[in-house]
């Protein structure tokens, strides 16, 4: 789907609900397509909560599944939550220690994307690319899209000062 100039205030909304329930001082940032202005995306807000540790997502996780958000990705790398409306998966919160927040490839993607509008525009193509790949069933779009991701994220990461890791972070 095109751009919605309206995702931006979605992620707003979504990040005072988070931190009404949770912690008034957590950092939250909009990554994914839908914080890159300009890029097409599914219309899914996601979300960089910057926690100090995994226990302290375990202490405020009940109040979090209280307020409408699920535990629930094939992300094994660290917490993610989802929230639905009527069925439908609306926004995807992901959970990152404080050490690892400088070194973390989503937010890295999205500032290399609005920094770089070719890569984006490459970017934007390759997804309507895995798009179709998913619909002739050759791969899925996540798998599909890896390899732009993969090498967008390299340069970025190198950009920093960073080594390469991998960035497909999918359970089997």
């Amino acid at each position: 789907m095109a751009y919605d100039p309206v995702w931006p205030e979605r992620f707003e909304r979504l990040a005072d609900g988070i931190r009404a329930v949770a912690d008034p001082e957590w950092v939250i940032e909009h990554i994914g397509s839908t914080a890159v202005p300009g890029l097409r995306a599914k219309p899914i807000i996601d979300l960089a909560v910057r926690i100090s540790d995994h226990g302290e997502f375990e202490t405020h996780r009940p109040a979090l599944e209280r307020a409408g958000w699920a535990v629930g990705s094939g992300v094994r790398t660290h917490p993610v939550m989802v929230w639905e409306r009527d069925g439908i998966r609306t926004a995807i919160a992901h959970f990152f220690p404080a050490a690892e927040w400088d070194a973390v490839n989503q937010r890295l993607l999205r500032d290399w994307l609005r920094a770089h509008p070719d890569d984006a525009a490459r970017y934007a193509h390759a997804k309507c690319d895995a798009v179709a790949a998913a619909a002739r069933g050759t791969a899925s779009y996540n798998d599909a899209k890896t390899p732009i991701v993969q090498e967008l994220v390299d340069q970025a990461r190198a950009a920093r000062g960073l080594p390469s890791v991998p960035v497909s972070d999918k359970r089997e």
